[in-house]
């Protein structure tokens, strides 16, 4: 199916080498394919395949190829210096796209190796426009689908909720198996799936590793240093609360989301906050990627308990205030609150079973598929 980011990235490969980042099996490898017709002759070479490795390492890829694809090679010892030595001395009219289904901010830490080089794109699941536009369902519809299914194109693709399912249970299954025991140590793993299972039923909350390391019986640094592995391998990110200090927001405690929603437990509330948090850390993402704006996305919590399940942020300036209902039209107190507190943001309460579209004061009741669907990432 087409993905938003294939003309933009088509555009940008034209100019330099694109870097494209991304949960395991949300579409890289079908985007980087679809690349290649354009650019032909082109060439795929994937790291996690013996003959492409050794290519790779003997740098024997066919100098004719107008773009060179390079999968996974993030995992290649050395990888940063590695790509510097290809991009500078790659033929002149051959481009090239790497991609990578773990973290590659080392990119924007390696000091000035890859600078001016490259730009940088998230591919994200797919999103309430994106599955309208491919099977013509309304935006409530397209909603519905995505909160059963989640956004990765083979469960949101697949021709039955079994088929989803049975994809879900393996594709979980590999992750702790394969991709976080590349981080930890093989006996680490239990208790790795049991934290995991543990933030499949927070999903929303503030959450407290301290709590959670007592009924683990580990360490609160273990738990912090699993949940860096679970953030640098896309398959959680974490919302920080919203302070123009951003040091101290860190102090607070962030909610956790999946990029998979089909992930989260089985309960409506949680899985719609999820599926709107995605999308919205998507058009975040694509923010700053297509027109390099400094955006943000945050949640906002005070002493007293008062809580707005989103805030979206633009140059350290609120710009949104967002709560996500199944169907409660009623104003969420605190968001009428903070709407008046941060007087020129946008307040809208996302509704996802709504009859009548109002506005009620400084607050927008809006159908959350129709809202999201114009989002614009």
């Amino acid at each position: 199916m087409k993905r938003v980011l294939d003309e933009l990235i088509a555009t940008d490969l034209r100019r330099k080498m694109v870097i494209l980042t991304g949960p395991r099996q949300v579409g890289k490898t079908t985007l980087a394919r679809s690349m290649m017709a354009p650019f032909a002759p082109a060439q795929y070479l994937n790291w996690d395949v013996a003959d492409d490795r050794a290519i790779l390492q003997r740098a024997t890829w066919d100098r004719r190829a107008r773009l060179l694809v390079m999968d996974e090679i993030h995992k290649m010892p050395g990888w940063k210096t590695w790509l510097k030595g290809v991009v500078d001395g790659r033929e002149p009219e051959q481009t090239l796209l790497v991609t990578g289904s773990a973290r590659m901010d080392t990119f924007r830490q390696s000091g000035e190796s890859l600078a001016g080089r490259y730009f940088a794109w998230h591919l994200h699941p797919i999103d309430v426009r994106e599955w309208c536009e491919h099977s013509a369902a309304s935006p409530a519809d397209a909603l519905r689908h995505l909160m059963r299914r989640g956004g990765f194109p083979e469960p949101c693709l697949a021709p039955s909720d079994e088929l989803a399912d049975r994809w879900r249970a393996q594709y979980y299954t590999d992750l702790v198996r394969e991709d976080v025991l590349e981080f930890s140590r093989l006996q680490e793993i239990t208790t790795m799936r049991l934290f995991l299972d543990m933030l499949r039923a927070r999903v929303g909350s503030p959450l407290s590793l301290a709590s959670m390391a007592r009924d683990l019986a580990v360490a609160p640094n273990t738990l912090k240093r699993y949940l860096d592995v679970l953030q640098s391998l896309f398959i959680v990110f974490a919302v920080q609360p919203w302070h123009r200090n951003v040091g101290r927001a860190l102090l607070q405690a962030p909610k956790l989301y999946f990029f998979d929603t089909g992930l989260v437990k089985n309960d409506p509330g949680a899985r719609l906050e999820n599926a709107i948090a995605v999308m919205l850390l998507k058009y975040t993402h694509y923010r700053h990627d297509a027109l390099g704006k400094e955006s943000g996305l945050h949640y906002i919590r005070t002493k007293d308990g008062a809580e707005v399940d989103f805030a979206l942020s633009e140059g350290g300036e609120l710009t949104h205030l967002l709560e996500c209902k199944c169907a409660d039209a009623a104003v969420h107190r605190p968001l009428a609150r903070f709407a008046e507190q941060f007087a020129g943001t946008e307040a809208v309460q996302l509704v996802a079973e709504l009859r009548q579209e109002e506005q009620r004061g400084n607050v927008a009741i809006r159908r959350a598929g129709d809202w999201l669907a114009r989002l614009g990432a």
